[in-house]
């Protein structure tokens, strides 16, 4: 997986997600590494303190951050996303969100976006982790899928060029399930919203 996602960030290479039954789907890289998406204001604008960008990626919404003056700092596991991070102007450090996190329990404000809600394949578990980073005042900014759309946890594979990732978990939440999840992780979802297509939620300690 992570050769051939460093290569889309690093050079533009096409990268599309593979699913069990066959289905593709493109992963758009190309989006996260250029300027601000429609709907990125909206999330940007409700970043209030000290933000944590979780899975930050190539580091634009970090960076726009920053560049705002809202303290902020990208994490990701990935080489190359941390490099085009920091290179955009973000604050970023290559960690697990599962390992050391400098900070840890006194974010304001964590965002999980760009489908980042999908990592390690277990929405409860990444929300109560992301929760813990933010301490019992803090604010969780999740991007989900939307109304039409199911949640499903699966195993992915990367694919570009005549090349395939092995497998990994991964996993997509609809809006519609939000709540469910969210509380069972014991936050409480503040505010829904949609911009652009996108579709987004709010949540807090409950």
């Amino acid at each position: 997986m992570g050769a051939l996602y460093a290569g889309a960030l690093r050079r533009g290479d096409p990268l599309e997600a593979v699913y069990p039954d066959g289905r593709r789907e493109t992963v758009p890289v190309d989006a996260w590494r250029g300027p601000l998406l429609p709907a990125d204001e909206s999330v940007l604008a409700r970043c209030t303190g000290p933000t944590l960008d979780v899975g930050c990626g190539p580091g634009r919404m970090a960076a726009a951050l920053r560049a705002r003056g809202v303290p902020a700092l990208g994490i990701d596991t990935d080489v190359a996303a941390v490099q085009l991070a920091r290179a955009a102007g973000a604050v970023v450090r290559r960690c697990d969100v599962f390992g050391h996190v400098p900070g840890a329990g006194g974010w304001a404000t964590a965002l999980l976006v760009d489908g980042n809600i999908g990592i390690g394949g277990a929405p409860l578990v990444l929300l109560r982790r992301v929760a813990e980073l933010t301490g019992p005042a803090g604010r969780l900014l999740v991007e989900v899928e939307g109304p039409t759309a199911r949640s499903a946890l699966v195993e992915l594979r990367l694919a570009s060029g005549g090349a395939v990732s092995p497998p990994f978990r991964w996993a997509r939440l609809a809006v519609h399930d939000v709540g469910t999840v969210a509380a069972l992780a014991s936050l409480r979802v503040e505010h829904l919203w949609e911009e652009a297509g996108r579709w987004f939620a709010a949540l807090r300690a409950d």
